[in-house]
């Protein structure tokens, strides 16, 4: 066996994955504010639940170009990685206590509940699909479109 390191196949995300991450990020992100905004909470509380939805998609995708430069052997510190997962954590724990504690409904807080996680998981996938296209167009840029010299002429 050797230990070489085998080149990696950029393949292109489909737009039918690309599209539904933006709409699962957009929908998520779309119902958590809309519930947001229209709780009977004091300002506090919802400035609360927006700072950890923020902080949670941030910290999301953190994790995931982290994980990733890893994978691709680019450098990244433990220390980052390290405060991105704590971070990333850090948003889950905040937002299970904070519902846990709200006076709520319970149907209320499964909104919230799914609306983060829904989020957090489609960030990434968005974060992917960016970099996974930018890669792509590195490797196979679009040619440049032809320019005509000529008038066509009329048969």
């Amino acid at each position: 066996m050797t230990d070489t390191h085998t080149p990696q196949v950029l393949g292109r995300p489909t737009g039918a994955f690309v599209g539904a991450s933006w709409v699962a990020l957009g929908l998520g992100a779309s119902v958590y504010f809309i519930g947001l905004y229209n709780a009977h909470m004091t300002l506090a509380e919802k400035g609360f639940y927006l700072s950890v939805f923020l902080l949670g998609l941030f910290a999301a995708i953190s994790v995931q170009k982290a994980v990733r430069d890893r994978a691709e052997e680019i450098p990244v510190t433990g220390a980052y990685l390290g405060v991105a997962w704590s971070m990333l954590l850090v948003a889950l724990a905040l937002m299970a206590v904070g519902l846990w504690n709200a006076e709520l409904l319970l149907s209320e807080k499964g909104f919230y509940g799914i609306g983060f996680a829904m989020s957090l998981f489609a960030v990434v996938a968005v974060q992917k699909n960016v970099r996974d296209l930018a890669a792509f167009r590195s490797v196979h840029p679009e040619p440049a479109p032809k320019e005509h010299t000529t008038y066509p002429t009329m048969g």
